[in-house]
This record gives structure tokens, C-alpha cells and sequence, in this order.
């Protein structure tokens, strides 16, 4: 009654086709290519070129990014300040309710 069955694993249905066969192919050796032609030396000009605009909206940018991050963990540890008092406040009240009534009896 608890013993697991096991389900069996049916043949294969479908077309079944045989291994490709592996000929070995012969090694041919080519005579050594010329040596590449030098390449020109890269130009010493920088390839991005910061113009005014763009220094602004690059610090702009910056700017906002630290603003909305920072805004973020303030809201965050704000939040944690605020449970972290409700929380308190929730336990003094417990307790005072827990004194009051061992001072009843």
C-alpha cells in the first residue's frame, strides 16, 4: 500500500537514426603566410570629446542620481525610526497593562 511505484521508462517512439560514421581526414601543411604589414600608430587625440553641454549634463545628471539615492535612505531610515518607536511604545504599553493587573490581585 505505501510502496512507491516506480513509473518505467517507455521505448523510445519515432524515427531512430544510426551514428554518423567519422572518416579521418589527411594533414596538409601550407607554407608559413607573409608577415602582416605594421599598422599606423593610433592617433593621440582622445575618441570622446566633452564639449561644455555635455560637462553640464554629465554633472546634472550626477547631481540628480545622488539627490534621488539620498532621498531614498533618508525615507528608509526614516521608516525604520518609526517602527523602531511604535515598537517601543507597544511594549511599554504591554507592560503597563501586564503590571496593572498582577497589582489587582
Amino acid at each position: 500500500m505505501f510502496r512507491p511505484k516506480v513509473p518505467t521508462m517507455p521505448q523510445p517512439t519515432g524515427l531512430v537514426t544510426p551514428p554518423a560514421v567519422v572518416e579521418p581526414t589527411a594533414v596538409v601543411q601550407h607554407a608559413p603566410a607573409a608577415p602582416a604589414p605594421m599598422a599606423a600608430p593610433a592617433p593621440t587625440q582622445p575618441t570622446i570629446q566633452l564639449t561644455p553641454g555635455a560637462v553640464v549634463a554629465l554633472v546634472g545628471g550626477g547631481t540628480a542620481v545622488v539627490l534621488v539615492v539620498g532621498a531614498v535612505l533618508v525615507s528608509m531610515l526614516l521608516a525604520v525610526a518609526i517602527t523602531g518607536a511604535s515598537v517601543a511604545v507597544c511594549a511599554l504599553v504591554i507592560r503597563s497593562l501586564i503590571t496593572s493587573e498582577a497589582k489587582r490581585r
